[in-house]
C-alpha cells in the first residue's frame, strides 16, 4: 500500500534537496533544474508557496531523487 505524501511547496523541496546534495544548475522561469554529483537530475516547479501536485511529487521522489515517501517525511 502506498504511503501518504506530505504537502510540500516547491521552495521547501528545493531547500530539502540542497540538504541532500543537489544544487541548482539552471533556472528557466519557474522551473529550477537541480543536479546531484552522482548525475541524478530533477526539475522543480516553484509557484510561490503553492504545493507541488501529488503525482508530480511522487514522480520526482521515485524516478529523479530516488527516495521513498518515508525518507522524505524523515527529512522534513
Amino acid at each position: 500500500m502506498s504511503e501518504k505524501l506530505p504537502v510540500i511547496s516547491g521552495k521547501d523541496l528545493l531547500k530539502l534537496l540542497e540538504k541532500l546534495g543537489f544544487r541548482i544548475t539552471r533556472i528557466n522561469g519557474i522551473h529550477y533544474r537541480m543536479k546531484h554529483d552522482d548525475d541524478r537530475v530533477t526539475t522543480i516547479p516553484v509557484h510561490k508557496n503553492d504545493p507541488i501536485p501529488k503525482g508530480l511529487l511522487r514522480k520526482i521522489l521515485r524516478e529523479d531523487v530516488q527516495i521513498t515517501p518515508e525518507e522524505l517525511k524523515g527529512l522534513l
